[in-house]
């Protein structure tokens, strides 16, 4: 009869060891990966932020303003809509104010509606492209006219960004821009007493993108009537500047021109100027 194998000792360690390797070269085989360990970190962090149940509201919404949009087009009398399209330099922006020029002078009523819901929808869904039309409002209502369609759609555009943030923003801001959320959260919490005068300056200048204010005031808790009223007047200056820019666009070379320093100071000190009062009654406190 056989003597029984004893497996203790070096050659049973050793032969521990081999399994637990083997063990552990099976699981990262069947793609086994510890959610503790970095590269299981990495990989959450890299998922795309919105849950199912998010995307699926954001779709209806976009789904809902593009059917919407659709019908508008669709009832405008016909045109060469080859020739339309989103211009995304100032040569584009040129040639589709010569095509419509005709055009926005026989239907102006079904012109502008369209215009205006075009701005809004851009203005709601993040796309790219509204100092364009801001330029275009220039070009072909003039200063008057075309400042006034600008200030209404920009704030129209930027409130319905904001209750859409409401609804799903939360986590594509914190993915996207982490350390910049906090920032704002922490500057809107030391003001909180004199909110409507950072929310005009940050408004009036270029500070923080409109955007990411746009989609980060409802995540940092600022009240819908601070945010209309801050969007509404602070963005008038820069509305002023870009639709008079509008009238002369064979001066203008790209869109890095309508700001330069001199522009830029002056919305500092339009910004500065918002602030003040809340600056001098922060003194009067202190003494």
């Amino acid at each position: 009869m056989a003597a029984p194998r004893n497996l203790t000792g070096d050659g049973g360690g050793k032969l521990l060891v081999k399994d637990e390797e083997s063990a552990a070269a099976s699981s990262a085989a069947k793609g086994i990966i510890n959610d503790d360990s970095p590269t299981g970190k990495r990989t959450k962090s890299e998922r795309f932020p919105l849950s199912r149940w998010e995307f699926a509201v954001f779709f209806t919404v976009f789904l809902v303003f593009t059917t919407g949009l659709l019908c508008i087009y669709i009832t405008m009398p016909a045109a060469e809509y080859g020739k339309l399209k989103l211009p995304r330099t100032i040569s584009d922006l040129r040639l589709l104010k010569d095509n419509l020029g005709s055009y926005a002078s026989e239907y102006p009523a079904k012109f502008i509606l369209g215009y205006c819901s075009t701005y809004i929808f851009m203005q709601t869904f993040m796309i790219p492209g509204t100092i364009f039309m801001s330029l275009l409002a220039g070009a072909l209502f003039g200063v008057v006219k075309g400042f006034v369609l600008v200030v209404l759609n920009a704030t129209a555009g930027a409130c319905s960004c904001f209750f859409l943030s409401k609804l799903v923003g939360r986590p594509l801001v914190s993915w996207l821009w982490p350390e910049k959320l906090r920032f704002f959260q922490a500057e809107i919490a030391k003001r909180r007493d004199r909110l409507l005068n950072y929310m005009l300056f940050l408004r009036i200048t270029p500070t923080l993108p409109n955007l990411f204010i746009n989609l980060s005031s409802p995540i940092v808790d600022i009240p819908f009537h601070v945010f209309f009223s801050a969007t509404l007047v602070g963005l008038m200056p820069a509305s002023y500047i870009t639709v008079r820019a509008g009238l002369a666009l064979g001066d203008l070379r790209s869109v890095k021109d309508l700001y330069d320093f001199k522009t830029l100071s002056v919305l500092f000190l339009i910004g500065s100027i918002s602030i003040f009062p809340a600056l001098l009654k922060r003194k009067r406190v202190y003494e």
